[in-house]
This record gives C-alpha cells, sequence and structure tokens, in this order.
C-alpha cells in the first residue's frame, strides 16, 4: 500500500526514532508498504518518520543509481544489487574525506543542494528478520544510507548546508511547510491537509 510522505516542517522529522522490537505490529507489512511508497515516489531510500513514525527504521534501494554513466561496471553492479531495510541502525564509524553530492529528499521536494559526507562507515543494524549486522559501505551507498540514518536521529540534509544556501531555500521551505507545492507522489504537509 502506498502511504503519504510527511512534508519538510512536520515535527515527527526531528524527533529521534525510538528502537522497535520484532513484535512491533505488523512490521512486515510496514516494511512492504514502505518499499511501495518509496518506490512510487521514485526514492533510493525512505525512513520511517518519513511517513509519519518516529522509529528506527529505514529501506534501501540504490538500482536507480546505477543507470549512471560515470560508473564503472563494477560500480554499476553493486548499485544495482544494493536493497537492505536497516531496524535499529547504529553508525559506529564515519571516515576517510569528505565529498560533495547533490542530495534531494522525498520530504523536501523540488529542493537539491550540495551536502559533504564522509566516504566510509560503519554501521550495526538488524535485518527485517531482526538478524544483526555490521557492515562497512562506501560511495554512493554510503551516502544513501548516511542520509536515512540521519532521520531517524532527526536530521534533514537541508541542516547540513551554508546558512547563505539556507537562506535562498527558505521560501520553498515554507511553500512546502504550506502545502503549495505539488509533488509526484501523495504527500501529507504540515499546514494543510494531504492531497
Amino acid at each position: 500500500m502506498i502511504l503519504s510522505i510527511v512534508g519538510y516542517g512536520d515535527p515527527v522529522l526531528r524527533k529521534v526514532g525510538t528502537e522497535i522490537s520484532p513484535e512491533y505490529p505488523n512490521l512486515s507489512e510496514l516494511i512492504a508498504n514502505m518499499y511501495d511508497t518509496m518506490y512510487n515516489a521514485y526514492g533510493v531510500g525512505l525512513a520511517a518518520p518519513q511517513i509519519g513514525l518516529a522509529i528506527r527504521l529505514f529501506i534501501v534501494d540504490t538500482a536507480p543509481f546505477s543507470e549512471s554513466d560515470d560508473l564503472s561496471t563494477e560500480e554499476a553492479q553493486q548499485l544495482k544489487g544494493f536493497k537492505k531495510t536497516f531496524i535499529n541502525a547504529k553508525i559506529i564509524k564515519e571516515e576517510g574525506n569528505e565529498w560533495g553530492f547533490n542530495e534531494g529528499c522525498l520530504s523536501i521536494p523540488d529542493v537539491r543542494e550540495d551536502v559533504y559526507r564522509k566516504e566510509r562507515i560503519t554501521i550495526d543494524y538488524f535485518d527485517e528478520n531482526f538478524v544483526k549486522h555490521t557492515e562497512v559501505y562506501d560511495g554512493l551507498i554510503a551516502r544513501v544510507i548516511q542520509h536515512e540514518y540521519d532521520h531517524i536521529e532527526g536530521i534533514l540534509f537541508t541542516d547540513k548546508i551554508s546558512s547563505l544556501k539556507k537562506t535562498l531555500i527558505k521560501k520553498r521551505l515554507q511553500n512546502i511547510i504550506d502545502g503549495k507545492i505539488r509533488a509526484d507522489y501523495k504527500m501529507k504537509f504540515f499546514n494543510k491537509k494531504g492531497r
């Protein structure tokens, strides 16, 4: 089932997510609905706060990035096959050089800015079957995970841009809060009933 994506300005996007247990109600259905919602919006990641739930759950599928011409065959294959569910994730380490990439967010439609993040992460998480993993990722996969991880920490990519850029996009952010934008997917705006 396709769910509404919560727009910028909703307080749920600023909450630090709480951990969940395997007994969380209808967890497998929730995860399936999150994938449906993400694919419907042509996203590469979606975190539970973006559908109104302040819990430590996010999903990632980097396949759309595999279409880029700038990638080696190996990189494209890696991105094409990367689809994971992260529950109760904790980034243990971020390392390497910071590099910029033009990020966007389904909760902040029509706003894209360069964000600088470390190139490599080590992360602990549980998968959808509550099997624990500790893994290392780099490049675009690490970037998508970092972006979604920020969501469960109450952080948005717009928090990581310069104050000048924040000033330049202020009106666009207010338009999202007020529901004065149109997205190609179902959204729920803070100052307006969802469309």
